[in-house]
């Protein structure tokens, strides 16, 4: 039998008197309590919404979702009122369920088959990301209030007043579309059952739901399956693309009307991408297809071309028409000409970079004068350089020192894997001295620490030549630098490091 109260008033009354007599400093245990206590009957919690404060909110959301009470959680997407929900956050706390999922959908999709939406409702934001809002539910459920503006509740026109002024007007009140957050990495045969799901609820809902996606990784996906998620994703929220799959250009071709939609695209890495033995027609149409979609990206600050095999000798066809330029150039375990290393040392687009990457570049046979000039002209900007596994003989690393030596602004140098000796070392570290900002160098094993032509690495040599570098660095006074020698096991091919004293692979490690 309910008192005498009207029946909204007790339901305040009893939320009320289970949370407000602890003071704002009570444990958050307290609230995970009253929270469990009101969502026993919960159909009394979905009553209680409409006149819950606003504090308390993320604390019973929070042990709604924890307890995989859906009706509640359905209930709670429609009477949000913050302009953004991170669900995703609590998802990394909490092992998602799809029940639990489905529910937070069903709740906004409700929401936007109404005509007028509820008073209380702000939500403009259903963040799904794992790694944003990480303090959103911890700093509330301990009863504080200084969270993100974007969480804050924000004052709002009455709905009813707003509605009377458009039909004044004459006009049809429109409703925002909601948008959904959410970092996407395809990487099976077929679609999981919650991006199944949420890709149906943005389908139906067409205008009213946006899916907005900064970060999208691909890994072996059928085409036919890529599109049909591409099509329901706003592509200029793209900013950040990984393509990471054994594609023939022809496939890629089909993949590019899409990649020259992502306006906003601000780092792009492109892997693994074939070409037939006997180049056709088509085949060339494919890359200066492929050439024309960075005419449509005017933000493209990173690029990664890795294991890509169509590079050799068209280079100057793939990075043409770049009109911005690059901070990060990254080309790795690609074949290259000397004519593709020239166009490069002149593209407009380059002199500007901060990281510039060429591991598993096989530069053995071709003249480094082309490198030498690239360097040089990045020299006031580069920060990052990587030529690990490029086969760099002493004669070609010598001629390298004297650029290197003026770039001001380098902090990282890795060129492991090289067959470089140990005179062409001390000469590397007297040419980088003046580097202030030079702090991580990153060096193969010298050539006099090998015990034979097979490979087999002395460790007791490699300590001396180490120590000896070290040596050198203390006298020259950048004692602080750290100088770390990283090559390969001759057995298995992990990477055996010395810095001090040696990090082993298992292979040396005793039985």
């Amino acid at each position: 039998m309910w008192p005498k109260l009207p029946q909204r008033m007790y339901l305040q009354d009893s939320f009320q008197r289970r949370f407000f007599r602890m003071n704002v400093q009570a444990p958050p245990r307290l609230l995970e309590l009253g929270a469990q206590c009101l969502l026993r009957n919960e159909a009394l919690a979905i009553m209680a919404l409409e006149e819950l404060p606003i504090e308390l909110f993320p604390p019973l959301f929070m042990e709604a979702f924890a307890g995989r009470h859906t009706e509640a959680l359905k209930a709670m997407v429609q009477a949000w009122p913050f302009p953004c929900l991170p669900l995703g956050a609590l998802m990394q706390d909490h092992q998602p369920h799809l029940d639990t999922f489905q529910a937070a959908l069903d709740g906004l999709d409700v929401l936007l088959a109404q005509e007028v939406r509820p008073r209380r409702w702000k939500l403009q934001v259903l963040d799904l990301r794992r790694k944003t809002h990480q303090d959103f539910w911890t700093l509330w459920s301990g009863m504080k209030v200084s969270v993100c503006s974007l969480l804050e509740p924000e004052p709002a026109q009455p709905m009813q007043k707003r509605c009377r002024v458009e039909a004044q007007a004459g006009l049809k009140p429109e409703q925002a579309p909601v948008e959904v957050l959410v970092d996407l990495c395809i990487k099976e045969d077929t679609l999981d059952e919650t991006l199944s799901y949420l890709l149906k609820k943005a389908k139906k809902r067409g205008k009213l739901l946006h899916i907005r996606c900064q970060k999208l990784r691909i890994f072996t996906m059928p085409m036919k399956s890529i599109r049909k998620i591409l099509k329901v994703v706003q592509l200029d929220s793209i900013q950040d693309l990984e393509v990471n799959c054994i594609w023939k250009l022809a496939t890629l071709s089909r993949f590019l009307p899409h990649l020259g939609r992502m306006g906003n695209l601000r780092r792009l890495l492109l892997s693994r991408i074939h070409i037939l033995p006997h180049t056709t027609p088509d085949q060339e149409n494919c890359v200066n297809q492929l050439s024309a979609q960075f005419l449509n990206l005017p933000h493209l600050q990173e690029l990664y071309l890795d294991s890509i095999s169509f590079l050799e000798g068209r280079l100057h066809q793939v990075l043409r028409c770049l009109n911005t330029p690059l901070e990060t150039l990254s080309i790795t375990n690609c074949l290259i000409s000397e004519s593709d290393l020239t166009y490069l040392s002149q593209c407009p687009s380059v002199s500007l970079l901060k990281d510039l990457g060429l591991s598993g570049v096989n530069l053995t046979s071709l003249n480094l004068e082309s490198l030498q000039v690239l360097i040089e002209r990045t020299s006031a900007t580069l920060q990052e350089l990587d030529l690990d596994e490029c086969g760099i003989m002493d004669s070609q690393f010598s001629a390298l020192l004297p650029s290197l030596s003026g770039c001001s602004q380098l902090t990282t140098f890795s060129f492991c894997g090289n067959p470089i000796s140990m005179a062409v070392l001390e000469s590397l570290l007297h040419h980088t001295m003046g580097l202030s900002k030079l702090s991580h160098v990153l060096y193969p094993a010298p050539l006099e620490s090998y015990e034979d032509v097979h490979g087999t690495l002395h460790l007791g040599l490699l300590a001396q030549l180490h120590a000896r570098l070290k040596q050198l660095l203390c006298k020259s006074g950048r004692s602080s630098m750290f100088w770390v020698s990283a090559s390969p096991c001759p057995h298995c091919g992990d990477q055996i490091l010395y810095d001090t004293a040696p990090i082993l692979c298992p292979c040396y490690l005793p039985d």
